[in-house]
């Protein structure tokens, strides 16, 4: 299974856990409803411009919402669609690279929003951990650009590494 689809299963968990969807989330300004659409709405704008037909965008409950996206993006994200090359942004890649690069480190990191607008944090794992260092490597610069992360949070010398990376989000776990 690639980080993308394990990173899906897990934030699933984590919808599934929520009861309070209008409970802020560690993002400012959404719900924890509004973490769902967001994820929602950028993995189908994604997968959109790749010629990836995914119908209707799923209403209801952001649950409902939820796992019927996933159950759309799961039928439609093959090993050809995953091989497929791009120009992105920061030069040559596939899909597959990206939906495990990108949108699965979305899915750790909003999963913990989700879980902490809840009163649940989650705990990334070690491979969590080991893919957002390398997906901050490859932001590089463009890390904090504008809508991507808020600047560095200071957290103590002998924080854990998730904590630590939490901080470098912006986010004070």
């Amino acid at each position: 299974m690639t980080f993308f689809l394990e990173s899906a299963d897990r934030f699933s968990a984590t919808v599934d856990a929520t009861t309070d969807w209008s409970a802020p989330s560690p993002c400012e300004g959404w719900t924890a409803a509004e973490v769902v659409d967001h994820v929602v709405d950028t993995e189908r704008q994604f997968l959109a411009g790749h010629g990836v037909e995914l119908g209707d965008r799923p209403s209801g409950s952001p649950a409902d919402v939820w796992a019927a996206h996933l159950s759309g993006v799961r039928a439609q994200v093959t090993d050809e669609l995953r091989d497929r090359e791009y120009d992105g942004f920061f030069g040559r890649t596939t899909v597959g690279a990206t939906l495990d690069h990108f949108y699965g480190f979305d899915l750790v990191v909003h999963g913990w929003d989700l879980g902490s607008a809840n009163g649940r944090p989650t705990t990334f794992t070690d491979a969590d951990m080991d893919a957002m260092d390398a997906a901050f490597e490859g932001f590089g610069e463009h890390a904090y650009d504008d809508g991507v992360f808020k600047a560095p949070v200071d957290v103590p010398a002998d924080a854990s590494r998730q904590v630590r990376l939490l901080a470098r989000m912006g986010r004070r776990a």
